[in-house]
């Protein structure tokens, strides 16, 4: 079987801007319906696809955390080249970590961190999930178990550098988080069954803004795709639309 690769996506529907970042395995499918519900709204929005994902697990092996972080910038540079001088940022998960550190690099608009990890403490969640990742999509590329179960096993033997890339990524934004000034919304799931819950409120306790807000929802840890996403939608909406924007 073919599998589609997904693509990145840019809904242009007014002057502000929102940046979409998805989850480590993901791709902008993460956010896709987010991002065509604030194009209703009027807010424009662009998701990227970072390296090695939206492809083979093998792939997502070969690409790196560094390289991620080059692609939200180049992500962020392309909304600026399209004449966008306002700018939001949303991040699922991983997403969330490197909003954050979009936050106290570059000028924001607002951010927004859903379920983002600030503590490297669930290294056993992410493997069984990068695991579950490779096996499924090997599934449905239609080989048999024996063969999954032994390219499977060969994936984890070769992911552990890019794992410590991730801690190291997480560790150095939850250091400067304190630099943000920008205004906050931290969404946490409370069915969370990936990260460590804790992380919502260190985000929250330790940014620096005065317009900062905490919201949980009783959904899992890919909260944009969950039965929350409605109330999600609404709440990210009121946020944007409580942000002092020049147009």
């Amino acid at each position: 079987m073919k599998i589609k690769k997904p693509e990145p996506f840019t809904f242009e529907a007014g002057p502000r801007a929102v940046l979409l970042l998805h989850g480590f395995t993901g791709n902008s499918a993460d956010v896709r319906m987010l991002g065509r519900f604030l194009e209703r709204q009027g807010y424009t929005s662009h998701a990227p696809i970072y390296r090695g994902h939206g492809l083979p697990p093998e792939e997502l092996t070969k690409a790196n955390a560094t390289q991620w972080w080059e692609d939200v910038l180049q992500a962020y540079t392309h909304l600026e080249e399209l004449g966008y001088k306002e700018i939001a940022v949303a991040g699922l998960s991983l997403g969330g970590v490197l909003g954050l550190r979009l936050a106290y690099s570059k000028k924001v608009k607002g951010v927004i961190p859903m379920c983002a990890p600030m503590f490297f403490d669930n290294k056993t969640q992410l493997t069984k999930g990068f695991r579950f990742f490779a096996k499924e999509y090997k599934e449905l590329e239609g080989k048999e178990a024996a063969v999954i179960s032994e390219e499977v096993d060969q994936l984890m033997d070769h992911s552990e550098e890019m794992f410590q890339e991730i801690a190291d990524t997480i560790s150095q934004v939850k250091e400067n988080v304190e630099l943000i000034y920008a205004p906050s919304m931290v969404v946490q799931a409370k069915n969370d069954e990936m990260i460590n819950m804790d992380s919502a409120a260190y985000i929250y306790d330790n940014i620096q803004s005065d317009s900062k807000a905490i919201k949980w929802y009783d959904a899992p840890h890919v909260i944009t795709l969950s039965n929350a996403k409605q109330a999600l939608h609404e709440d990210i909406h009121m946020f944007l639309e409580s942000l002092d924007w020049e147009q």
